[in-house]
């Protein structure tokens, strides 16, 4: 694990992000945006988000400032406004219409700079009939098929955290969409808004399995398939310390070299022999029941087997390979994943701690050149 370090700026540093401040997704792509280097100014509400857990532990709002604007006061709007003309991006995660309602919304925003990026974050999308209805990333990844893919047949599909809808199907296109408007709107003056949403995001991230499905390689069935759990070489099994270690020996040479070390004799006919893989499966789990986690950790190292120990949360940045790569970083007495990817000539670092909720409101006001966020008081006329 690594210390963060000042350098580092990233290869968005001088590009500013106006994020309209919620929960999850949006504030997960706007701190990715801030780990590239972008100047990422958070407008919190009144009160905050109410999250509920400490703001000082929030990471996701690393790298960022924050100002407090209350958007139901009069000036509310024209303070947003104000900070959106001097913007290159802005992020919002609200239901579709609440922005327009608030007086942020697409419109006067580019009335007031149509070279603005305007990124929407939200579950089911800015049009649809469930457009307005509420939702969580459980129930946006439950009509994709995504959560019909995973767990085991006959038991209920897990929860996947939130990490594969909110995030992986949410921010990251969120960001991906922001990044391609900017190109576009420095290559033609001109902004647009980017209508990110979950669903959306959360199908694509299958492609490949619907091909596979129309290419008839992929069963519409769960535990039944090379990635899901179906195949024995590719899934987790417990060890004789009630562990885990997690195998993907797909390709017959790594698979060759799994089951060598794994000490089962000669099974590579059940490579590619659908009709023995659950007479494998048992022979395979019980093998691992014989050792602990770590005594398979050892037998697996420095090999092509394909095989890992499953780590839990705090034991991750302590593995090796993590380590040695610097993957976990620890700032302000936080250990947190460092910023992703990894960049040769502009590097990226942990610049700063969780932005607390109007800390930033002098700074951001001399700097952007927006005095009205200021209040009265110390607000020249």
């Amino acid at each position: 694990m690594t210390t963060a370090r000042t350098p580092g700026h990233g290869p968005l540093a001088g590009v500013r992000v106006v994020e309209l401040a919620g929960i999850g997704p949006g504030p997960f792509a706007a701190m990715l945006l801030a780990d590239l280097g972008a100047d990422v100014v958070r407008v919190d509400r009144p009160g905050g988000p109410g999250l509920g857990i400490d703001p000082a532990c929030d990471v996701t709002n690393r790298n960022k400032r924050s100002v407090v604007v209350d958007l139901k006061s009069p000036d509310g709007a024209g303070r947003v406004l104000d900070l959106a003309a001097r913007a290159d991006v802005l992020v919002e995660g609200y239901r579709p219409g609440v922005a327009e309602r608030l007086g942020v919304g697409p419109e006067p925003c580019h009335a007031r700079n149509p070279r603005l990026v305007y990124g929407r974050m939200t579950g089911w999308g800015q049009d649809g009939p469930l457009a307005p209805r509420a939702g969580h990333d459980i129930a946006y990844l439950a009509p994709t098929g995504a959560l019909g893919m995973i767990g085991g047949p006959g038991t209920p599909p897990p929860p996947p955290a939130n990490l594969l809808g909110d995030y992986a199907g949410g921010s990251l296109y969120l960001v991906v969409g922001v990044l391609a408007a900017l190109h576009h709107a420095r290559a033609t003056g001109t902004g647009q808004v980017v209508d990110a949403a979950i669903v959306d995001g959360t199908a694509h991230l299958a492609t490949m399995i619907h091909g596979m499905l129309a290419a008839g390689a992929w069963q519409d069935r769960r535990g039944a398939n090379l990635l899901d759990g179906g195949c024995p070489y590719y899934g987790t099994y417990e060890t004789a310390d009630g562990r885990y270690m997690a195998v993907g020996a797909l390709e017959p040479q790594f698979y060759a070299e799994f089951l060598a070390l794994l000490g089962i004799g000669d099974r590579s006919g059940a490579h590619a022999d659908v009709t023995r893989w659950d007479e494998l499966r048992e022979e395979v789990a019980a093998r691992f029941k014989a050792r602990t986690r770590e005594e398979w950790t050892a037998v697996f190292e420095g090999t092509d087997a394909c095989v890992a120990p499953v780590l839990s949360l705090r034991e991750a940045p302590h593995h090796p390979h993590l380590a040695a790569r610097g993957t976990f970083t620890d700032h302000g007495g936080i250990t947190q994943p460092a910023p992703a990817p990894r960049f040769s000539a502009t590097p990226t670092t942990v610049r700063s701690g969780p932005a607390r909720p109007g800390a930033d409101t002098a700074a951001v006001a001399r700097e952007w050149d927006v005095p009205g966020l200021l209040p009265a008081s110390r607000n020249p006329q």
